[in-house]
Parts: C-alpha cells; sequence; structure tokens
C-alpha cells in the first residue's frame, strides 16, 4: 500500500506552502481536490494526475483518496489553508473510523499509510495582515449551520462571548446563507464593546486581497462573502494608528511589566 497525504496548502500564496507540503505534492502521483486549490499550486502540480471533484463532494473527494491510495498510488488530499481544520482531514479518520465500526466495505483503507501535513490557516494569515490579533486566548466557530444545527453554534457564541475570547469566523456566509454573521454579531455586542476592533480579509494572500478593519457595530453580512474570515478582538484588543499605517493587536498583560 502506499502513502495518503493529507495536507493544508496554506491561504492562497505559494510562499506560504510549507516546504513539507511541497515535498509530499512531489512525491505524489495522484492529486485529489477541489480544482481552485490545485489552479493556485501552478506548476507544482504539472505531471501528476487530477481529480478534482467540486464543492458539496468532500465526501466523494476523501473516498476517492482513499481507494487510490489503497491501489497503490501515492496520493495527496488536498485542502487550502490547514487541511485539519474545517477541511478534509476530518473526513477521511471518520470514514475509518466507520470502517472499523463495520459500517463501511473497504477494509484495504485500513492498511494505507496516511501522513497529515499541516498548513497555515486562513485566521493565521489574516491576523499577520494586520499586526497580532490573535496574541491572546481565542476560538474559531463557523457559522454554517449545514452540518451543525444553529441551536448549537448560538451557544458556542454566547460562550465566547462570556470567555471574552478574540474569535475567528469560518464560513461566515454564502449565496443561501446571509442571515448568520449580523446574528454573531449581536450576540457579541452583549458582551464586548461596539468599538471592538474586527478584521474583514477576503482573498487572503491572493492577487485580489482585500483587508478591512472595522468595529462590531459597524459589521455587516452586506461586507462579507464566502471568500471572507471575519476575526473580532476581545474586549482589550486595540487598533492603532500610525500615519497610514493600522494594526491590531491584542495584549497579554505586559503593560504591567513595561
Amino acid at each position: 500500500m502506499s502513502t495518503l497525504y493529507v495536507l493544508g496548502v496554506g491561504p492562497g500564496d505559494k510562499q506560504l506552502l510549507t516546504p513539507k507540503a511541497s515535498a509530499a505534492i512531489e512525491k505524489s502521483t495522484d492529486l485529489v481536490a477541489y480544482g481552485l486549490y490545485l489552479d493556485l499550486l501552478g506548476e507544482l502540480c504539472d505531471g501528476k494526475k487530477h481529480h478534482d471533484l467540486p464543492l458539496g463532494e468532500e465526501i466523494g473527494r476523501a473516498r476517492l483518496a482513499l481507494d487510490l491510495a489503497a491501489q497503490g498510488k501515492t496520493t495527496a488530499l488536498i485542502s487550502s489553508g490547514d487541511i485539519g481544520i474545517y477541511a478534509m482531514a476530518t473526513l477521511v479518520f471518520e470514514l475509518l473510523d466507520q470502517q472499523l465500526q463495520g459500517n463501511e466495505q473497504n477494509p484495504q483503507w485500513l492498511d494505507v499509510e496516511i501522513e497529515v501535513v499541516p498548513g497555515i490557516s486562513a485566521m493565521q494569515a489574516g491576523a499577520s495582515r494586520v499586526g497580532a490579533m490573535l496574541g491572546h486566548d481565542f476560538c474559531t466557530i463557523s457559522l454554517s449551520d449545514l452540518l451543525t444545527p444553529w441551536q448549537t453554534i448560538e451557544k458556542r457564541l454566547h460562550a465566547c462571548g462570556q470567555g471574552d475570547f478574540v474569535v475567528s469566523f469560518y464560513n461566515p456566509k454564502s449565496k443561501k446563507r446571509d442571515w448568520q454573521i449580523n446574528t454573531a454579531r449581536d450576540i457579541l455586542l452583549q458582551y464586548r464593546p461596539a468599538s471592538t476592533p474586527v478584521l474583514i480579509g477576503r482573498q487572503l494572500t491572493r492577487e485580489d486581497e482585500s483587508i478591512t478593519i472595522t468595529t462590531l457595530e459597524k459589521l455587516h453580512a452586506d461586507d462579507v462573502d464566502m471568500f471572507t474570515l471575519v476575526s473580532v478582538g476581545n474586549s482589550e484588543s486595540r487598533h492603532i494608528l500610525n500615519g497610514n499605517k493600522e494594526w491590531v493587536y491584542t495584549p497579554r498583560g505586559y503593560s504591567k511589566k513595561l
């Protein structure tokens, strides 16, 4: 059996692709991914067999990657960002778990050598663009209720507010789902100032990247789409200006020692 590399290629800028991820792609004969990710990798994917499955076919992608590796092909299952954060790695292990429980009929999967290769996530890329927004305790919440009931998401939003965590919202909006980000804003406004800094990062590190720093009270679904990451500071996060430069950072308490 061959190896299945389960890897993240970062937010889009090829300079943020880790050497380990690059080496795994070079070793692979078959690449399984959403086509845009292969396009972003460019010539690194030349000479490989591409298996491009569209959005919504995540289970199919994971199954195909396991099947290819079980057939003896060194395979890379590729996702943007970190493949272990709201991405494909969990599906691979869920399928293996189902096989071990007897709910799948693919025993050959269990012989596949699996190596997970982490990548730089969108929240890290966004934070780096504005300074040090994730400088203290933080969390991430996906606002998509396709797989998680909204009641659960809402409970986590309140917990985030009560704990005063910096929070990065993944999947803040889609064509069919446009109200959650405004509801999340209203919940957080119960726990932190209206002036709390907010990062809106679209197409982070890619050619058409746009970065906006706004406030929690001004955050609105109209300024967000499915290619956007939204990060909201905690009650102590600071937005500072120096001429035409601006940064956001979240202090850890060093001011007492300065």
